[in-house]
């Protein structure tokens, strides 16, 4: 058990807040896409601009004192998650280089959103 047991609830929301972040911007996205590349029906944007603005109100619960610093930390959890739409939604499975892409960019946002901070 972590001596800051804070600090693990604290990751876990953090993490949820990603999860979420990311499925409401990809989803939001993706009813313009479909829209203007597919051909459904205008009213998917109508959700789609709905979940693009969950997506903004989602990022404001990051625990960063910097909105900058919070939204470098997400774009990694976004390319990861945009593997997974691709992979779920979409069936076409990512490669062994989106993989490698993927974990790179989360490792990356770890570094950015954890790193001790004196200021």
């Amino acid at each position: 058990m972590t001596p800051y047991p804070w600090a693990m609830r604290a990751s876990l929301a953090t993490l949820v807040v990603f999860i979420l972040a990311a499925l409401a911007e990809i989803a939001g996205c993706f009813a313009f896409w479909a829209w203007l590349r597919n051909g459904v029906s205008a009213w998917w944007l109508v959700p789609g601009v709905a979940s693009l603005i969950a997506f903004a109100w989602l990022l404001t619960m990051l625990p960063s004192e910097h909105a900058g610093r919070a939204y470098a930390a997400y774009g990694g959890i976004y390319i990861a998650a945009s593997l997974l739409w691709l992979w779920g939604a979409e069936g076409q499975r990512p490669d062994g280089w989106d993989v490698t892409g993927a974990a790179i960019a989360v490792a990356g946002a770890m570094v950015i959103l954890f790193a001790p901070r004196t200021s």
